[in-house]
């Protein structure tokens, strides 16, 4: 994979990621905030972008969502369980 195809998968990352999170905010905020780890402020800001804010903050080289799991214990039980 070379840089613009990281780069452009991403963006696309990005793009999906807002739309959920802006989605599950507007459908139930105190879950949404759970679910992905958002303060308050957060998810309010997520929760009234416009469409064209969301496109330009998705365009962004930096990956907006990150694994809350940081645990080697919480990742062996993950990917062990049967």
């Amino acid at each position: 994979m070379d840089q613009t195809q990281m780069l452009a998968e991403i963006r696309e990352a990005n793009l999906t990621y807002l739309m959920l999170a802006q989605t599950l905010i507007r459908q139930d905020k105190a879950e949404a905030q759970f679910r992905l780890g958002l303060s308050e402020e957060a998810a309010e800001l997520i929760r009234v972008l416009s469409p064209a804010q969301i496109m330009k903050i998705a365009s962004g080289n930096m990956l907006l969502c990150r694994f809350r799991v940081d645990d080697d214990m919480v990742w062996q039980l993950l990917t062990n369980h049967t």
